[in-house]
């Protein structure tokens, strides 16, 4: 029995996505794996325009890794006025166990910006366990994770908005 593809980046189904064009975000994207990573950057970037943000309300900066998007994160909020960050990096795991170190601390560490600055910021780091995976998912047979990070972000901004005003 062949299994069938699932694009999950796929949001005809979804909620109604509400329009960005009153919302400022951060792109924090790591440069390591850059292949996979400006991918990642493509479709968030692609589609907070298409839901209405305005190119100059993005703030885009790159960092080294992905164990840096956490300070990327915290120096764009300490620095900026957002309504979201998205934080985009690609870990592909070796052999060695630093892989399971460096996802745990970038998660960790994206949740506690966040409570600490009381603003969405998105966990858009794909980790894999190889390179054909990451393909797969920054743009590839299971859509692009970039696209449901900038949704989530789109969603998480007004979710703020309507509770906090």
């Amino acid at each position: 029995m062949a299994t069938q593809l699932k694009n999950l980046s796929d949001f005809s189904t979804a909620s109604e996505i509400p329009s960005a064009v009153n919302y400022s975000f951060g792109i924090v994207v790591a440069e390591w794996n850059a292949e996979i990573t400006n991918a990642l950057y493509q479709g968030a970037y692609d589609s907070l325009i298409k839901y209405g943000a305005k190119p100059e309300n993005i703030h885009s900066y790159p960092v080294p890794g992905s164990f840096e998007l956490t300070s990327g994160a915290e120096l764009l909020l300490k620095n900026k006025e957002l309504d979201a960050v998205i934080t985009l990096g690609c870990v592909i795991q070796g052999e060695t166990r630093h892989f399971d170190f460096i996802c745990a601390a970038v998660a960790n560490g994206v949740s506690n910006v966040a409570i600490k600055y009381s603003k969405p910021v998105i966990f858009g780091v794909l980790t894999t366990d190889n390179q054909q995976q990451a393909i797969d998912r920054a743009g590839g047979k299971h859509g692009n994770k970039g696209d449901e990070a900038a949704v989530t972000a789109i969603k998480m901004a007004k979710l703020n908005e309507t509770l906090i005003g």
